[in-house]
């Protein structure tokens, strides 16, 4: 039988959630806890019948839809199969074996995982107080380095930086290092974008968004991203053809225009955020200041943080732990319903940062 090549037979599978058993509530994902626009459901509904044909290969009018919105080029805009599409296709696109791509501690693990498909060695920064450290990312370029990527905000810890600190980072890096910014949840994030936006304007920065958490798309599997021309004509070598369905361009294109719609996704997801957050600090958790749809909740040891997992799902409760990221004292819960919300913080409040262990290590 065939054998794959050694760097593909080298690598595990990226690790996704597991799968909520008949019953559980799965609050491991980041999945928007509201459902998309009603409008988006309708444009979709409508595009149904189209099925037979192959979708705009250009995303002529969800593109269309961005730029009026962001107030960006539609010449600049490159859309993905979510924001992993695009990820995986500028790594493979400006690293290779010998090359370093540079990101932050505790930076998304899917970067790791598309510098083993491209050759690259992924290579990690020290953070503080598990938020990005720009000064230590400067630090850390080296001869081999050709791409810095940074999460902002950031997942799984949900902590932010000024975009000041952003402008810095590009500033004082080398012109032959490009800069991926992922703002995958920029929506939640009060700052404004355009100073980041604007960076794209200089040759060596990519900025990346995604439809799948303040859009509530996630099932749609739409990302965009804004490139400058000599960096977005290389990546787009490297994305499939057709790649974003007619269904899930025409939802993507009617959600952005809905912003009153994702507004208040925003705004009922950051107060019961910060509900949970409250209760969990009045029982002596610390979780971060998180600026997403989701909240890390450190515990006291990897033996409670297991203790409690194995509390919650017993509950039907399924949160995500973060040994990947080496946060194995860490677990992950996705702002989901206000009914799942209050079951998450008694259970955890009940036993706090010291869950006890019931047994089973």
């Amino acid at each position: 039988m065939i054998a794959p090549i050694p760097a593909v037979a080298a690598m595990a599978s990226y690790p996704l959630a597991d799968p909520a058993p008949e019953g559980a509530i799965s609050l491991a994902q980041n999945e928007s806890a509201f459902p998309p626009s009603p409008r988006a459901l309708a444009a979709g509904a409508a595009a149904l019948a189209r099925g037979a044909l192959y979708p705009d290969a250009d995303w002529s009018d969800l593109r269309a839809a961005i730029a009026a919105v962001h107030d960006v080029s539609g010449e600049s805009i490159l859309c993905g199969a979510g924001s992993m599409e695009l990820i995986g296709a500028v790594i493979r696109a400006f690293s290779g074996p010998g090359d370093e791509v540079l990101g932050s501690r505790f930076g998304y693990l899917f970067v790791a995982t598309a510098c083993r498909q491209s050759g690259a060695r992924y290579v990690c920064a020290d953070e503080t107080d598990y938020t990005v450290c720009v000064d230590s990312l400067l630090r850390s370029v080296g001869a081999d380095t050709r791409i810095v990527f940074v999460c902002n905000p950031a997942n799984p810890t949900g902590t932010r930086i000024a975009n000041a600190e952003i402008i810095r980072l590009r500033a004082g890096l080398p012109a032959r290092v490009l800069l991926v910014v992922d703002q995958a949840y920029g929506e939640f994030d009060d700052q404004d974008a355009r100073p980041v936006f604007d960076l794209v304007a200089g040759g060596g920065t990519v900025v990346l968004r995604s439809f799948s958490k303040a859009y509530g798309l996630a099932g749609a599997r739409v990302g965009w991203g804004l490139f400058p021309p000599a960096i977005g004509v290389e990546a787009r070598k490297l994305l499939n053809p057709n790649n974003v369905g007619a269904v899930s361009q025409a939802m993507a294109a009617a959600a952005m225009r809905d912003g009153a719609h994702m507004r208040a996704i925003v705004t009922e997801t950051r107060r019961a955020r910060e509900a949970l957050a409250a209760t969990l600090r009045t029982a002596g958790f610390a979780p971060p200041r998180s600026h997403t749809n989701f909240l890390l909740i450190p515990f006291a040891s990897p033996r409670a943080c297991r203790a409690a997992d194995r509390s919650l799902r017993a509950e039907g409760l399924l949160l995500r732990g973060m040994d990947g990221y080496g946060l194995g004292h860490c677990l992950r819960v996705t702002i989901g319903p206000a009914e799942a919300m209050a079951r998450v913080a008694a259970r955890l409040c009940a036993g706090g940062p010291a869950f006890p262990d019931e047994g089973g290590g």
